[in-house]
């Protein structure tokens, strides 16, 4: 590379290529996902910091950069060299060997710990911490604790780094380094070179493309098998994610030709490989060939199989009469059951298997109450469950009895992703009643079925009118259709929350009816504010979350307002309301650290929202919580989720978005104080009647809708649900 001493700098803006090296002062920003910096660099025989802006997978305080480029002005940020080439190398100052280690590079190590290092060992500083570490405890508040952290840490980030230039150097977001060590540890780059499509199947937040990508630059041919059937396990895992069990064989072979733009027969060659492999199986099911993943195939088998069992079994015992228990525990409450929960209650003591659906206020929580009651005075042992660990506890609450996730009833084993509770170590209990029935999925309802005791009732509570599980699957919808079970719907409206025009609302929209909208009045609980374009729409939201609604009804904007939206994209989906609202509820703070992750910037008060199921934490998808700390030096954020506080490694911010808005999925199995929902025509293709209701039924005090409202008339007329693919009402209608 060109090297000039630093005197002889031009620094003429528009002038030939230059060359500079120096001491790196400042990361002023880096972009992990796609390498773009901006460096103030310290050159010899200069008094001011240069600017250099360019490209590094990672760059820290510290290093030693080498840079070759052009001199250009900005108006906002002056004098700057636009660097073409970038190297960095590891600092050998004493001064640069300081600023590095206090980098928060190290985990364990922050500028005071830096700058007590450099003083007792000076240069051989690096040389201590990995090759005689135990000598770190010569340094004053260094233990053995924090000296085996700081050991463990600069181990990591050396093979990090390493797989980060590894990625970079191949075209992939660099952000992932950390998680790809944890679980491919110091073979990672063997294992990518190897098979890079793996980076898809194993690592949360890589997709297919990312992954092909590496494997292009790798050499890996487009017309090569490793690559369709990359392909096939890409849309396989895709179609779940859209709540399908299986793709018809010749739409999946269509979609993965399109996706690789290869000939088909290369595809149908893949797909015969993964069949020959147990990979995946077909079946042949009502005229049409599914191919499955096995496990979701073998999880339809068992909820079939399982159900009809229950369903077939003789009545449970004891006997308990309905006609002495009902009035009973109607004297015990002092509550006169309606119609329909009489009927409940009678099928739910005489039936193995039962499932009881409502609309909101029509009494489930009062059944459930009320069932436990005479449950419980028979002495027997009843487990009470819901999918999310917010329903989880609204049950709790209703009932005054322990529930628990789904997840934490069937003692998850995140060691194994198994379940301790399962066929040979079933679930002690009498009577099992799990809640929001509507959000389980058909895996997770097989693992329930396998540890469900055989003699055990099973009373399935939930709104079939909700949206589905996010998860694969129609498990209480085709369970209704099936007729296996005995089925009870709640109808009766009960008075006390007959006046709320948000219960009147939510039910006009499940007949596809639209509710009466009038004029505010002081006592509404639902209110519709007509707007006509999203930028209207938009500063309205924000007017109404930020001031006017926390001034009227006196509450916190951030922990009791929740902002629900149909769609991730456009002007008024998730990630930009989430921006806005950010900026509205948490601006940026002197005192408040903030850290910028995966494309988003966390500062500490942030509403956040957990992405998926982390077992080890106990946090689950859709749990929602605000972020108290976030610690630079040692590289952790803490997160308050209800009474729990949890610590996440930045490595694992990727697991977590804002929550100042979230999708209506999301928010499935919760309940929010008030609920404020934009609806346009640019959600057209999201406009449904079940995304709709469940949207307004989440709000408990307050639901406000802001929009056009022809919006809000498409989505009540619109009854149409997406179709989702797999063999489980088949399987209940046949038995098999």
């Amino acid at each position: 590379m060109l090297q000039k001493k630093s005197s002889t700098l031009s620094m003429t803006p528009g002038g030939p290529e230059d060359a500079l090296s120096g001491l790196i002062e400042r990361v002023t920003f880096h972009n992990p996902e796609n390498g773009f910096c901006v460096l103030k660099v310290k050159v010899k025989n200069h008094r001011d910091l240069i600017c250099v802006v360019g490209t590094l997978a990672a760059v820290a305080p510290g290093e030693w950069i080498t840079a070759q480029g052009t001199w250009e002005r900005e108006r906002e940020h002056g004098l700057q060299m636009k660097a073409r080439l970038l190297k960095t190398q590891p600092p050998t100052s004493l001064e640069g060997i300081e600023k590095y280690l206090g980098s928060g590079l190290i985990k364990g190590i922050g500028p005071v710990y830096a700058t007590k290092l450099v003083k007792k060992f000076g240069e051989k500083v690096f040389e201590i911490i990995e090759h005689q570490s135990k000598r770190l405890q010569e340094v004053e508040g260094i233990g053995a604790e924090r000296r085996k952290s700081i050991k463990e840490a600069w181990a990591q980030q050396k093979i990090v780094r390493d797989i980060m230039l590894f990625l970079h150097a191949h075209g992939l977001s660099t952000n992932r380094a950390a998680r790809i060590y944890k679980i491919y540890g110091d073979q990672a780059i063997e294992i990518i070179r190897a098979n890079p499509y793996t980076l898809a199947r194993d690592i949360h937040g890589i997709g297919f493309h990312s992954a092909d990508a590496v494997a292009l630059k790798l050499g890996f041919e487009p017309d090569s098998l490793l690559r369709a059937r990359g392909a096939i396990d890409h849309l396989l895992t895709e179609a779940t994610g859209e709540g399908h069990c299986a793709l018809p064989r010749q739409e999946l072979l269509q979609a993965a030709a399109r996706l690789l733009e290869v000939d088909e027969s290369i595809v149908i060659t893949a797909l015969e490989r993964h069949l020959h492999d147990a990979r995946v199986v077909t079946e042949k099911i009502l005229g049409k060939e599914l191919v499955f993943l096995p496990h979701l195939r073998t999880a339809e088998e068992i909820i079939a199989r399982r159900l009809r069992q229950l369903a077939q079994a003789s009545a449970p015992e004891p006997f308990i009469d309905p006609e002495k228990a009902i009035p009973w525990v109607e004297q015990k409450t002092g509550r006169t059951l309606s119609p329909s929960q009489r009927l409940a209650l009678t099928k739910a003591l005489q039936h193995r298997l039962i499932v009881i659906t409502g609309g909101p206020g029509v009494g489930k929580t009062t059944l459930i109450q009320s069932l436990l009651l005479i449950l419980r005075a028979k002495k027997l042992r009843v487990l009470l469950a819901a999918p999310t660990g917010r329903a989880a506890q609204r049950l709790a609450e209703a009932t005054g009895l322990e529930a628990k996730t789904l997840h934490r009833l069937l003692e998850f084993l995140p060691a194994t992703n198994g379940f301790a509770r399962n066929v040979d170590n079933p679930l002690e209990a009498d009577a099992v009643i799990i809640d929001e029935m509507s959000m389980v999925d058909v895996p997770l309802m097989s693992r329930l079925l396998l540890a469900h005791p055989p003699n055990a009732r099973l009373i399935l509570v939930g709104d079939a009118d909700q949206l589905p599980s996010v998860g694969p699957g129609l498990v209480l919808p085709d369970l209704i259709r099936s007729k296996l079970a005995e089925v009870v719907s709640l109808t009766e409206i009960f008075r006390q929350v007959g006046g709320s025009q948000i219960v009147q609302a939510a039910h006009a929209i499940n007949q596809g009816k639209l509710p009466e909208l009038t004029p505010e009045k002081e006592n509404s609980d639902f209110f519709f504010v007509e707007r006509e374009d999203p930028e209207q729409t938009m500063s309205t939201l924000l007017a109404m979350v930020g001031e006017r609604i926390p001034k009227r009804w006196k509450v916190d904007p951030i922990d009791h307002i929740q902002v629900l939206a149909p769609m991730h994209r456009g002007s008024l989906g998730v990630h930009e309301l989430n921006l806005r609202l950010q900026e509205t509820l948490n601006p940026p703070g002197e005192n408040r650290v903030e850290y910028r992750a995966y494309g988003l910037l966390f500062r500490e008060g942030d509403k956040i929202l957990q992405t998926t199921n982390n077992y080890d934490k106990e946090v689950f998808n859709g749990d929602i919580g605000r972020i108290l700390k976030i610690d630079i030096t040692e590289k952790t954020v803490l997160i308050r989720f209800d009474q729990r506080k949890v610590s996440y490694e930045f490595s694992q911010l990727d697991e977590l978005t804002l929550a100042y808005a979230i999708t209506i999925h999301k928010s499935q199995g919760s309940e929010f104080p008030i609920v404020v929902m934009p609806l346009a025509m640019q959600h057209y293709l999201l406009l449904q009647r079940n995304l709709l209701y469940t949207g307004i039924t989440r709000g408990r005090k307050l639901v406000l809708l802001i929009g056009h409202t022809r919006a809000f008339t498409t989505a009540t007329h619109n009854a149409s649900t997406r179709y989702r693919y797999g063999g489980l009402s088949y399987r209940l209608a046949m038995g098999i």
